[in-house]
């Protein structure tokens, strides 16, 4: 009898990841992908961040979403190239996705490009998009378990983001411990707190990615460059 051989259920998006990052590496783009939990921040955190970054790089945004354009409209209002990718009840985007917004929408020439992941703190983790880095929030609202509880999204990222600081003072969300489980996981992540109705948090966040940029255009322009590219997050469904 003939037993049939189950590729592995990531195959196709790996290709296509990788397919993405030597296309990002070509044009000259660093790919950060925003990961989290519905409702912690994400979108907030970009309208923070862009009016910073977009007078210094190019900067074109994709947002991830299962419905409407709301998202997207508050990227565009800040006049910053944007398109909205819907998953129509996918829970996380895949590098297919990244794919075809490249290839078909006109978002222009970025040197940034800044990926809005579906509001899940599970199955985005396990999607590489052929991003160079990843960068997840979590904010105060959600509960200081969330590290213990989804290792695999947090052991992925390069840095995160505790937002909703000024909520800490009605919250049961303990700084500390967040800090020392993230370090348990990955001792290398880089950790900001933000509070973004004040404004605290948030040049910080700004000079990371500016960071990330220059480091991976310094990769590209030595003589033999390595591409400037995240490894994939260990303990995945890979």
């Amino acid at each position: 009898m003939n037993i049939p051989v189950v590729r592995k259920v990531l195959e196709k998006n790996d290709s296509a990841a990788a397919e993405n990052r030597a296309m990002f590496e070509r044009r000259g783009i660093t790919c950060i992908n925003l990961l989290g939990g519905a409702g912690c921040g994400k979108t907030s955190l970009l309208e923070a961040l862009l009016p910073r970054l977009k007078d210094r790089l190019r900067v074109a945004v994709l947002e991830g979403d299962l419905a409407t354009t709301r998202d997207a409209e508050r990227i565009a209002a800040l006049r910053v190239p944007v398109v909205q990718l819907l998953t129509e009840g996918g829970c996380h985007l895949t590098a297919a996705h990244v794919q075809r917004a490249m290839s078909q929408v006109e978002i222009g020439q970025p040197e940034l490009l800044l990926v809005e992941n579906v509001g899940n703190p599970v199955c985005p983790a396990n999607f590489d998009l052929g991003e160079h880095r990843r960068l997840v929030v979590l904010s105060s609202a959600e509960g200081d378990d969330k590290v213990s509880k989804y290792p695999l999204l947090f052991r992925g990222a390069h840095a995160v983001v505790l937002s909703k600081s000024d909520l800490l003072p009605y919250v049961n969300f303990d700084v500390g411990a967040v800090a020392d489980d993230l370090r348990r996981i990955n001792p290398s992540v880089e950790i900001h707190q933000t509070d973004i109705r004040h404004g605290r948090g948030i040049d910080a966040v700004a000079a990371w990615i500016e960071h990330v940029v220059s480091e991976c255009r310094a990769q590209r322009g030595a003589a033999h460059p390595a591409p400037c590219a995240a490894a994939p997050p260990e303990g995945d469904a890979r």
